[in-house]
């Protein structure tokens, strides 16, 4: 199973850029004045940003857990994790400069710098990574409960600064334009590590399903998902720009 990739996992994570770029291009439209939606209120907007962060970060738990059950090595890793934090920088220095009031310090590749260090620490641990995914997701809500009803107003400023908003205890969520912090997500990315796991173990002849000719486009897409992520949103506001500079949108 050396180095073996997926295509099923690559599909799925194609799924999820396909499905993100049809959210950025509608969030697009709202900012450049084609649409009135609300991105940051309306639940239509904000579940599906939810599904697809989960989709993804699922996805690299999971590829976590293929990598350590093939004997990925420390310097492969943080090869990897250099593209990644390096693109987190390059995303903020852009976000500052379209949003420079809300731009993004910790979105979703700041996130997955931070975490993709503990799952892999962790992959190994198998089913306990259920559990730590639950605990995860829940310490969030339980540190907003204790946080706002027992703790000071010095605190909850101090838990809810820039400083600790990569922690993710927070009582009130932060003005940014994209925001991932450790929990609850961590928690979705031990499951996708969890599932890669127990699937690696049990159900290995379903990953290894050869897909439909849509499903080798999707594979195809969710291997470049880095270079994807980090180009589709420039193309797709050049684009709106340009229609606008040729008189399509007044």
């Amino acid at each position: 199973m050396k180095n073996q990739r997926f295509d099923a996992l690559d599909a799925l994570r194609g799924l999820a850029m396909l499905w993100m770029t049809v959210f950025h291009f509608s969030f697009d439209l709202n900012h450049f004045g084609w649409t009135q939606q609300d991105f940051y209120r309306d639940p239509l907007w904000t579940w599906q940003r939810v599904l697809i962060v989960s989709l993804f970060l699922f996805c690299a738990g999971f590829g976590q857990a293929v990598a350590s059950a093939q004997g990925q090595s420390w310097a492969r890793f943080w090869k990897r994790w250099a593209q990644v934090a390096g693109c987190a920088v390059l995303v903020s220095a852009g976000s500052w400069l379209m949003y420079p009031q809300t731009f993004i310090y910790f979105g979703i590749l700041h996130g997955m710098a931070l975490m993709l260090v503990v799952v892999r620490l962790t992959a190994h641990w198998g089913r306990w990574l259920w559990w730590l995914g639950v605990l995860a997701i829940a310490s969030k809500f339980i540190a907003a409960y204790a946080i706002s009803t027992s703790a000071s107003g010095q605190f909850i400023a101090f838990m809810n600064s820039p400083a600790m908003n990569w922690l993710g205890w927070i009582t009130q969520k932060p003005v940014t334009e994209d925001y991932a912090p450790l929990f609850p997500w961590l928690g979705v990315m031990w499951w996708g590590a969890a599932s890669g796991a127990w699937a690696l173990s049990r159900a290995q002849g379903v990953l290894q399903q050869p897909l439909p000719r849509a499903g080798l486009a999707l594979a195809a897409l969710g291997r470049w998902s880095l270079s994807y992520y980090m180009l589709h949103q420039p193309v797709l506001m050049g684009l709106l720009m340009g229609l606008a500079w040729l008189g399509f949108h007044r």
